[in-house]
């Protein structure tokens, strides 16, 4: 298998998270499990976008890994990543991600290293980048 990076996130929202992500972003729900004695909470949950997964669960501080992890707003709305995402039309996904109330932090822009692009905050702060420069293309010459 060849070796995967995929984001984890987590929300106080989780399940209004994941319908904003999928209605303004693109994502679809692959799986999500919702905690059985509170059903408001999500345990797990994947959602995909063309080849690429982002994992994400509820804002919890009742294991040992939560104790390593904070929210933006816990931080003043800094980041110290942000999933990138590669999508065929950056405009048209751009335009939905406004339509759908994303908070968009860097316009659409086309990049002189190739492709365009654009940043944006989800409903819980969380940066994102979308984009359409694929790193992986050869470069050009």
């Amino acid at each position: 298998m060849n070796s995967t990076i995929i984001p984890c996130l987590r929300y106080r929202s989780a399940l209004e998270a994941i319908d904003f992500l999928c209605t303004a972003f693109g994502f679809e729900k692959h799986a999500v499990y919702v905690n059985a004695e509170h059903p408001h909470m999500v345990d797990h949950a994947q959602l995909v976008l063309g080849g690429g997964m982002i994992m994400l669960g509820s804002v919890r501080d009742d294991t040992p890994f939560s104790q390593h992890m904070a929210q933006p707003d816990d931080v003043g709305g800094r980041e110290t990543q942000c999933p990138c995402v590669i999508v065929n039309d950056v405009r048209a996904h751009y335009e939905t991600a406004k339509a759908h109330g994303a908070r968009i932090v860097d316009d659409y822009e086309e990049k002189e290293y190739g492709g365009a692009g654009y940043s944006a905050r989800d409903p819980e702060g969380h940066l994102w980048y979308f984009g359409s420069y694929d790193p992986w293309a050869p470069p050009p010459g």
